[in-house]
């Protein structure tokens, strides 16, 4: 009993403020490995805390040159790319703009950005590390991957079904579900179909699926595909996991790409969409580690399903490819590329003005270096009494300016350098953060910003020096 009533001699009789309360923050707002990882929870890491004004002119290149052009168009560009500029290295900011870009379409499924003229999803992925996407079939899987992630098949199904249900009964199914999650939930569940709700609508599994194969773009698919099951079995409803599941249980190569680039894009075309925007990041991660004949044999394979091949894709460029790469790569690549005949097509020197299917990725500036920390201090304000203003507490534009210089504007470096940074200051009990700060913490061994720290969560493997490699005998 007494240790139910016995005190303690020593009692804290005040809370004390918190390490970064004296800058009006609840933490340090800077990430110390800034990698964007989109899955993460994060918001530091997950790419939530974005300045979209840093990349306002890529972005409404990408805006105008593909996503507002109609789909219809057989010109349509169905491959483009985001280039650095210089020999920045890794940390330009290109994997957060494509987190940015990839949630911005997928919003409206890009009828807002494309003024109704296209309804597409978006999807993202990098590249395996050390090599292990060097081959094309394992480039596909990854795809393939990513469109699960992004549940977008789940999405299609829904809209199959939702729009056989208008033609039978008009919106009542609209009406009864307000929330989105929750009627694709239903619709996708076999037990639903079981349940008051569905009976309600004087319906049957059978009437739903007759009507949905009225739909012509469903004619031509294989009839081992998942979704054709329900055209022989009324009564069974098939979600994304019997997807997943048939896809891995494809052997054969020609299998799966007959699988992703003909018999997905007809349902997705069935279910409204007119295209898709595939954002692949990292994309030296492949020929790094291929040699001459490898990266030929990919890019060749490349050509085949988006311009000449015998698929869908191919015949209408629903999937519009846009590879981020780092200043070194089209020349590691361009013997292939034009080995495999897409420097015709899609050229990776052009000899014109602005190509519109590449998008250069410059260096960001003392301005944006001041729209970057603001951005982050922003989200971890404690109160923020004039938010309508650049605020830099607890730095100085001068300060700004001058971790922009030390870290030759690289923005995850930046970010690295001041979350550190902010650690030195506070332990030194200093009350603002001036170019003397940083000058003295730069001088520091114990806080030295390593700028060649391997990537977590990305990449484990070295990273290669591109213009060397692009130099060398590629057979």
């Amino acid at each position: 009993m007494s240790k139910l009533i016995s005190k303690a001699s020593s009692t804290i009789n005040q809370i004390p403020s918190g390490r970064f309360e004296k800058f009006n923050l609840s933490e340090n707002p800077f990430p110390l490995h800034p990698m964007v990882n989109k899955d993460s929870d994060q918001k530091k890491t997950n790419g939530s805390i974005y300045e979209k004004e840093i990349r306002h002119a890529e972005y409404q290149k990408v805006i105008t040159n593909f996503i507002k052009i109609p789909q219809s168009d057989p010109n349509h560009l169905r491959l483009g790319f985001l280039v650095d500029s210089s020999y920045i290295g890794r940390g330009n900011g290109k994997s957060a703009f494509f987190v940015n870009l990839l949630r911005e379409i997928n919003k409206e499924f890009a009828i807002d950005l494309s003024e109704g003229k296209n309804k597409c999803f978006s999807i993202h992925f990098s590249p395996e590390p050390s090599g292990n996407t060097k081959t094309f079939k394992r480039f596909v899987d990854l795809f393939f991957q990513s469109i699960i992630k992004t549940d977008i098949i789940d999405y299609a199904l829904a809209m199959l079904r939702i729009d056989a249900f208008i033609k039978l009964k008009g919106d009542k199914i609209l009406k009864k579900y307000g929330d989105e999650n929750k009627l694709i939930d239903s619709l996708n569940n076999n037990d639903w179909y079981s349940s008051d709700d569905f009976y309600s609508f004087g319906l049957t599994k059978g009437d739903l699926h007759k009507e949905m194969f009225k739909n012509p773009f469903l004619d031509q698919i294989d009839d081992a595909f998942p979704l054709m099951s329900n055209k022989k079995i009324l009564t069974k409803i098939v979600n994304q996991r019997d997807f997943e599941d048939h896809y891995y249980n494809l052997k054969k190569e020609n299998e799966k790409l007959e699988f992703v680039f003909n018999d997905l894009v007809s349902m997705f075309l069935a279910a409204g969409f007119n295209g898709s925007y595939v954002l692949i990041d990292d994309f030296e991660r492949i020929p790094e580690f291929q040699s001459g004949i490898q990266r030929k044999d990919f890019i060749t394979q490349l050509r085949t399903i988006l311009y000449d091949g015998p698929y869908l894709n191919a015949k209408l460029g629903f999937y519009n490819f846009v590879f981020a790469l780092h200043a070194g790569v089209p020349r590691l690549i361009l013997d292939a590329w034009s080995l495999a005949g897409l420097e015709q097509r899609v050229s990776l020197n052009p000899t014109y003005e602005n190509p519109k299917h590449i998008i250069l990725f410059d260096k960001i500036n003392e301005g944006h270096v001041e729209l970057l920390l603001a951005k982050y201090l922003k989200e971890f304000r404690i109160t923020d009494s004039e938010p309508e203003k650049l605020n830099l507490y607890p730095f100085t534009q001068s300060a700004a300016k001058e971790i922009g210089i030390i870290m030759e504007f690289n923005a995850s470096k930046i970010l690295q350098f001041s979350c550190n940074l902010l650690d030195f200051a506070i332990d030194k009990s200093y009350p603002i953060i001036d170019e003397k700060v940083v000058a003295e913490f730069s001088k520091q061994s114990t806080y030295k910003i390593d700028g060649d720290k391997k990537e977590q969560d990305i990449s484990n493997t070295e990273s290669l020096n591109l213009m060397e490699k692009a130099n060398e005998n590629n057979e």
